[in-house]
């Protein structure tokens, strides 16, 4: 039989022995006492003990005992029993009832058990006075002070036990709490990333692949009154699709831009605005300002996509003869300006982004220019021209975003 309630097994298990053990104890003690003082009731002293004992391991042998309250109560009524009629021969019988206050309080239900045990207590008082012949305060003292320690003791394991069981369902939610945020986390990071992707795809493959397409429609015009002009469109679009395979190869390597790794910002800028003059016709030039200074290759990395994403939203929209761009450093600031004298447009009528038409541009700038920390103002009106600047820190960023 399972005298206690559930808890961890080594410990209910050394528990419960420690129980039984102290049952027969006093049970070999009380038949010793008998036979050692040569008492004329030794042998049915020594008949009880037996019962007794054996209907005692009787319980612990039957499973319904400790899984059932009303089996409980029946073998803790039949071993009362057997404890009375000890209790009747010998006043050593008296000691049982330590063990069996804990049987009650473990085994009957949490109002039963202290009721049980405030009878077993008077019962085992009335037993030892009965048979010393007195009664006095000291015999009291004993059962009353036993069955006060079972209850604290009882009592006391239980609120360990809540608090136990309280502690391990909150580890159980803090374990699925932390695989929830482990979840989330990873799906914000999968759309961060998915983001990012959407950004250099539009700035750098996607431009490039518009660029292309314009320069062969302008050579399927040209042909076959002007094969000299058609020649030179397709070469622009063979070296736009150089520029593109090594930005393609650039998202497989996930290394920086491929316009980066031969020289500074400046050059990079420099050559972009080359590129732009003789594949596209437009007249592109690029200016420094300021002493340069080492920017983290995130800043680098992000103003070199935005000048590239505006100087296709000027070849692509704007009807520009002309763009000047310049890379301004100001001490602890480094801004970039792009100013086109194209056709301009309306600043706040600038249409969502469409994946299936573009429009990412401006809102891809402004993601990069904030995850760093910086500021992007766009200023145009129809038939004025186009000017966009951004600013950054020329320091590492200092929020929890970074572009790249």
């Amino acid at each position: 039989m399972n005298t206690t309630a559930p808890a961890p097994v080594a410990s209910v298990r050394a528990l419960a022995w420690c129980l039984h053990l102290l049952v027969f104890g006093l049970l070999v003690l009380t038949v010793g006492r008998a036979v050692a003082d040569r008492d004329p009731r030794a042998g049915a002293i020594t008949a009880v003990a037996v019962i007794f004992g054996i209907v005692y391991a009787a319980g612990l042998a039957l499973p319904r005992a400790g899984g059932s309250r009303r089996a409980a109560a029946g073998w803790l009524a039949a071993v009362g029993a057997v404890w009375l009629v000890l209790l009747a021969f010998s006043a050593d019988g008296v000691w049982l009832a330590f063990p069996l206050y804990f049987l009650e309080l473990h085994l009957l239900a949490r109002r039963t058990g202290p009721i049980a045990v405030v009878g077993t207590a008077v019962v085992a008082i009335a037993g030892f006075a009965a048979q010393r012949g007195t009664f006095g305060v000291a015999m009291v003292i004993g059962p009353a002070l036993g069955a006060a320690v079972a209850m604290v003791v009882v009592w006391g394991y239980r609120a360990l036990y809540r608090e136990n069981q309280r502690r391990s369902r909150l580890i159980e939610e803090l374990t699925a709490t932390r695989a929830d945020l482990a979840q989330a986390q990873h799906t914000a990071g999968v759309l961060a990333e998915r983001e990012r992707l959407a950004r250099e795809i539009h700035d750098t493959l996607a431009q490039g692949l518009s660029s292309i397409q314009l320069l062969l429609r302008a050579a399927e015009r040209a042909l076959p009154d002007d094969p000299g002009s058609a020649s030179g469109y397709v070469d622009r679009a063979r070296r736009a699709a150089v520029d593109n395979l090594a930005e393609a190869r650039r998202f497989v390597a996930a290394l920086a831009p491929p316009a980066l790794d031969t020289g500074t910002l400046a050059d990079a800028l420099a050559r972009l605005c080359a590129t732009a003059a003789t594949r596209d016709r437009l007249t592109a030039r690029f200016h420094v300002t300021g002493d340069p200074v080492p920017l983290p290759t995130t800043h680098e990395v992000a103003l070199l996509r935005i000048a590239q994403s505006a100087l296709a939203n000027t070849v692509r929209h704007a009807d520009a003869g002309s763009a000047d761009i310049t890379l301004s450093y100001l001490g602890d600031q480094v801004a970039l300006d792009v100013a086109d004298d194209g056709r301009g447009f309306d600043p706040d009528r600038v249409p969502a982004p469409d994946p299936g038409g573009g429009g990412f541009g401006l809102a891809a700038m402004r993601a990069r220019v904030d995850a760093l920390g910086g500021t992007l103002t766009v200023e145009s009106a129809p038939g004025r021209g186009t000017a966009l600047g951004v600013q950054l820190p020329a320091g590492p960023p200092t929020g929890t975003g970074a572009a790249s």
